[in-house]
C-alpha cells in the first residue's frame, strides 16, 4: 500500500472539503463526468438495453463479485456481472473486485482501469464506469484515470468529476489518490 508522506502535497482533507461543499445523493443512476465516461450505479449496469441506447461500448464494474459472493448469488455492495453477462450485446467488460472500505488497496487496480478506459476513448468508444452506488470505488478509478492520462492534480480532478455527479470516496481512497499525486509529481506537470 501506498505510504502517505505527512506535510506534502495534497491531503485528504483537502478532497474531503471539496466533495463535501453541498453535497447530497446523487439524483441521476449515471453522468457523464468527462468526455466518453459515464458514472453510475448498480441498476444502469444491470440494463443492457439501457447502456446499448446510450451507446456504451466499455464496462468498468469497480464492484465485481469475489467468488464468495458468486456463490451466495447475492451481495449487498457487489455488483453480479461479468463477460458473459454483456457478451451479445458487443459491450467489453472488466471487473474489478474492490470493497468500499478504507483499508481496501484499490490502488492495485489504477493501472489496469486506467488503461481500460484510455484504450476504449482512443477508440472512440463510451465507457460506464460502475459500483454499487456510483460515488466511492467507480469514482476513485475516473480520478486516478484523469490524473494518469490528463495529467491533473488529485484536487483538480475531484472537482472535475464532482462537478458532473455527487461523489464520496472514503478516506482511505482519498489517502490513495493523494499518494498517487506525489508518485506523479515528479513526471507531470499539473495545471
Amino acid at each position: 500500500m501506498y505510504t502517505r508522506r505527512f506535510g506534502t502535497g495534497t491531503t485528504k482533507e483537502d478532497l474531503r472539503e471539496i466533495v463535501k461543499e453541498g453535497w447530497c445523493p446523487p439524483r441521476n443512476s449515471y453522468d457523464e463526468v468527462y468526455p466518453g465516461i459515464l458514472l453510475g450505479d448498480a441498476t444502469t449496469a444491470l440494463s443492457v438495453r439501457r447502456l446499448v441506447s446510450e451507446g456504451v461500448t466499455h464496462i468498468l464494474n469497480a464492484a465485481m463479485a469475489c467468488s464468495d459472493c458468486e456463490s451466495k448469488d447475492i451481495c449487498g455492495t457487489c455488483v453480479l456481472t461479468k463477460p458473459s453477462y454483456y457478451s451479445h450485446s458487443g459491450i467489453q467488460f472488466k471487473g474489478v473486485q474492490a470493497h468500499d472500505e478504507k483499508r481496501f488497496p484499490i490502488y492495485r487496480n489504477f493501472e489496469e482501469s486506467t488503461k481500460f478506459i484510455d484504450d476504449a476513448l482512443k477508440k472512440g468508444g463510451i465507457v460506464y464506469v460502475h459500483c454499487q452506488q456510483g460515488i466511492s470505488r467507480s469514482a476513485t478509478l475516473i480520478i486516478a484515470y484523469l490524473m494518469m492520462k490528463k495529467s491533473m492534480s488529485a484536487k483538480e480532478a475531484v472537482r472535475t468529476v464532482r462537478k458532473r455527479r455527487p461523489i464520496f470516496p472514503n478516506d482511505g481512497f482519498f489517502e490513495q489518490l493523494c499518494d498517487l499525486e506525489l508518485r506523479y509529481r515528479n513526471h507531470r506537470v499539473y495545471a
